[in-house]
């Protein structure tokens, strides 16, 4: 089994990755991040990828998010895909979903400040990840250490 944390690096994205690293090493088990990037500019533009009149290179996009991940947590495994539309949030979530269950997750660790509430937004990806009953989901809503002794924080991530 693994853990899997859908990466798109932004803050909670991060704190998710660090999270189910330090849950990985204090349980043993492997963590892979995975990513979906669309070859469109809006959503690179969305996600803070690109700005506003920059050109849009997938592959430097691609590179850029492997690095933060091996910067992070250097032991954590990267996976990503590329698709050609900019379909919407719940298709995306189809392709992150389809890429985690590749790893058989025992937890998908998920950075989201919004998973969970009464109402929550029809454009968040991780509403449709956490839907699923596969897996559990360990929802990291602040980038803050993990309050259990048993789990070493991330020696830099939190300071």
């Amino acid at each position: 089994m693994t853990f899997v944390v859908p990466f798109d690096g932004s803050e909670l994205a991060e704190a998710a990755l660090v999270r189910a690293a330090e849950y990985g090493v204090a349980l043993e088990e492997d963590v892979v991040a995975v990513t979906v990037v669309p070859e469109r500019k809006r959503y690179a533009r969305e996600k803070g990828w690109i700005g506003e009149d920059d050109a849009y290179d997938v592959s430097a996009v691609v590179d850029r998010l492997r690095a933060r991940v091996e910067s992070l947590t250097p032991e954590a495994s990267f996976e990503f895909e590329r698709i050609r539309e900019f379909p919407p949030e719940a298709r995306i979530a189809g392709h992150i979903e389809r890429l985690a269950l590749e790893h058989d997750p025992s937890v998908v660790f998920l950075g989201s400040d919004n998973v969970g509430r009464v109402v929550t937004p029809l454009t968040s990806v991780g509403v449709h990840i956490a839907g699923d009953e596969t897996y559990d989901v360990f929802v990291v809503r602040q980038r803050t250490p993990p309050k259990l002794e048993a789990i070493e924080p991330h020696p830099e991530f939190y300071q």
